[in-house]
């Protein structure tokens, strides 16, 4: 059973900040993110995840992030990702 699924969009929460990115590579120890952006403040959690609605956003301006594994904490699927600073 494939835990992560490249090309889909996710909301990752690490132990220091929250990401968002269209899921391209998973490592032994990395996730590789594009279209990825750090998410100062998600608003409320379940509306977010329901919605893609973000209140803070500054996107990562380089084509690939890498986040490491073990810093995850959880991650969600989400439909749509956010492209714009906010």
């Amino acid at each position: 059973m494939a835990i992560w699924e490249i090309g889909k969009n996710y909301f990752i929460r690490t132990v220091t900040m929250n990401n968002t990115g269209r899921l391209v590579e998973v490592g032994e120890h990395e996730l590789v993110l594009e279209d990825a952006a750090w998410i100062a403040d998600s608003g409320r959690f379940s509306d977010v995840l329901k919605n893609s609605k973000f209140s803070e956003v500054e996107p990562f301006p380089s084509k690939r992030v890498i986040v490491g594994r073990g810093a995850v904490v959880d991650a969600c699927q989400i439909e749509q990702l956010p492209l714009t600073q906010k």
